[in-house]
């Protein structure tokens, strides 16, 4: 589902550039469940969109997540799933590799929710993981012809580059 989110248009460009790949793209939105807690847990037990989101996580040889950013933070559906998910298995991604992404517009692109995704997720994860954020995204990306920024679309590769080396 690919609507006007940078982030959408972001993972478009990027799902035709890793080489003999078949890509699944996930709508968190697709996942909605009740907000996490123990109790819950006890009442109901876990429920299926975090047992169906796990399988997808499961069966893939590779992750990549472009993160939106809300009130410096991501987003509360992301950890939602991440606290369900935890509970069908500890380490949620199943140490497969991870490409971490982040758009804005503004100077930055988003890197907080960025930093604060990659500390959270190398704890588990952190000999196959990437990250790369783009600031500036109206005027540094184009959906023909990708990031038109020279020193961010050289960095952008290089993180590519070594992300495909692990797959």
């Amino acid at each position: 589902k690919f609507s006007n989110a940078i982030r959408e248009k972001y993972l478009k460009l990027l799902q035709n550039k890793i080489p003999n790949s078949i890509t699944n793209l996930l709508d968190l939105n697709d996942f909605e469940m009740p907000i996490f807690s123990i109790d819950k847990q006890k009442t109901n037990g876990i429920p299926e969109a975090a047992i169906d989101f796990k399988k997808h996580i499961s069966n893939s040889d590779a992750i990549i997540i472009s993160f939106a950013e809300h009130n410096g933070s991501y987003t509360s559906a992301f950890k939602n799933i991440l606290d369900w998910t935890s509970r069908i298995e500890r380490i949620v991604w199943c140490g497969k590799p991870m490409l971490l992404l982040s758009a804005s517009d503004g100077e930055r692109g988003a890197k907080l929710v960025l930093d604060t995704a990659f500390n959270r997720i190398k704890r588990e994860n952190s000999d196959t993981l990437f990250k790369f954020s783009l600031k500036n995204f109206h005027s540094t990306f184009d959906l023909e012809k990708g990031i038109l920024d020279a020193e961010l679309n050289k960095m952008y590769k290089n993180v590519l580059m070594d992300f495909t080396k692990v797959i």
